[in-house]
């Protein structure tokens, strides 16, 4: 019963799976929108511009109205600090307040650090986006290949067990045809597995269920261009580097962290404005002269004379942690020009290894179409050519191998560059 209920699950999650051909461009634009780890980090972007509107509040006038009516026996007390009244109404607002001001500046710019960090996680998010498409599309050529390889074998397979059983070749010869047979579908199996478990994992990056799967489409593509040298690539990498822009955005929240601190002992100046309307009953008996509309305009000043250590204490902070933040800024240059340098010598290498397996590539295709022509003149047989065709598809999967490679070490030299979004787009 257990066999057959899982049996029903399976299928029922089979049902409602769904294949999605996309272009490289069609994936990078939707992993863009829809990733959840990058709609996770835009949240907080909104978090942090709330925070904005947090920080200004005691720079914004707010009023409150209501009411401190009361029946009064005797002389009229006040009530919650002020005196009893019909209606009441209040405002103020921070005219001067240097460590509020220093505090919204900060905020200000941890928001601008938030928004790298959503943009350097978009760049992440299109490069894992990219790097996922191209080896899918890799295996599937590879997977292709090793297909017509299998099927080629199996030929070859049943031509010489028909030599063996004629006398012309011995059983040994068999043998070592099915066991290259065996390795080619052994091959082919763990790849068009590894193929399947790549498209699922595209699907998750783009933000579809785990039970889809993301084909991708073939397209005439052309090969993303690089800057052309070394030098070049390293200062375009430390000009759009989040890395250092978020680091320099800490410092000056530091910097302003280190002002707030500061100027605790600075007076805070606050507008205060209040109205209250008054009844006549609490107040002709005891008063000789009697205004009903009260109305007071002014300033509250608040001038510390004792601080505390809190003060000292909070600047001695961020001034160790501005020391710690300038230390990694040089580390993270240093490591943004070994990184770059890294990735445009790994280009170079992958384009010499392209180069390599084109030619031999070339090679194997001539052997073929050479043996080809020498079939139709007798002096070739039909088993020299499978042989030869089952080299030209190892060459394909080694050209195909090769290709990626390069692209991918296009890839990492346009991320480290900063540039891959737009290349990619």
């Amino acid at each position: 019963m257990l066999k057959y209920t899982l049996l029903l699950c399976l299928t029922t999650a089979a049902a409602f799976a769904e294949v999605h051909p996309l272009t490289l461009r069609q994936a990078v634009e939707t992993a863009l929108k829809e990733n959840p780890d990058l709609m996770l980090a835009r949240l907080d972007e909104q978090k942090a511009q709330a925070a904005i509107r947090i920080a200004k509040d005691p720079f914004v006038p707010k009023v409150y109205a209501g009411s401190g009516l009361a029946k009064v026996w005797g002389y009229p007390t006040s009530i919650e600090g002020a005196a009893p009244s019909i209606i009441q109404a209040r405002t103020d607002m921070s005219l001067f307040n240097r460590p509020k001001s220093y505090e919204l500046a900060r905020v200000r710019e941890t928001a601008r650090g938030a928004e790298l960090d959503t943009q350097s996680k978009s760049d992440q998010i299109a490069y894992q986006t990219a790097t996922l498409f191209l080896e899918a599309q890799q295996m599937a050529r590879s997977a292709q290949s090793l297909e017509l390889e299998v099927e080629s074998l199996k030929r070859v397979s049943a031509a010489v067990g028909l030599q063996v059983e004629e006398g012309r070749k011995l059983p040994l010869e068999n043998k070592r045809i099915a066991v290259d047979l065996a390795r080619a579908s052994q091959r082919f199996e763990g790849l068009s597995g590894d193929l399947d478990y790549t498209e699922a994992s595209l699907a998750v990056v783009l933000g579809f269920s785990a039970a889809d799967r993301v084909q991708p489409r073939e397209e005439e593509r052309a090969a993303f261009e690089v800057p052309a040298t070394q030098e070049a690539a390293t200062e375009l990498a430390f000009e759009n580097s989040r890395d250092i822009r978020k680091l320099e955005s800490q410092l000056q929240a530091k910097g302003f962290e280190v002002k707030e601190a500061q100027a605790a002992r600075l007076p805070v100046i606050d507008l205060v404005a209040q109205y209250a309307l008054f009844a006549k009953s609490n107040y002709q008996a005891y008063f000789a002269h009697f205004q009903r509309n009260n109305t007071e305009l002014g300033v509250s000043i608040q001038i510390p004379i004792l601080t505390g250590s809190a003060s000292k204490g909070l600047a001695s902070q961020a001034q160790t942690d501005i020391l710690e933040l300038r230390t990694q800024l040089g580390q993270t240059r240093n490591r943004i020009q070994l990184d770059t340098e890294k990735s445009y010598r790994e280009l170079k290498k992958a384009a010499s290894a392209q180069e390599v397996a084109r030619l031999d590539l070339d090679y194997a295709r001539d052997q073929v179409s050479l043996l080809l022509s020498q079939l139709g003149e007798g002096r070739a047989t039909q088993q020299q050519i499978d042989d030869a065709r089952l080299v030209e598809q190892e060459k394909w999967i080694a050209f195909y191998d090769a290709q990626h490679l390069v692209e991918n070490a296009r890839l990492d030299v346009l991320r480290q560059t900063g540039t891959l979004q737009a290349a990619l787009r």
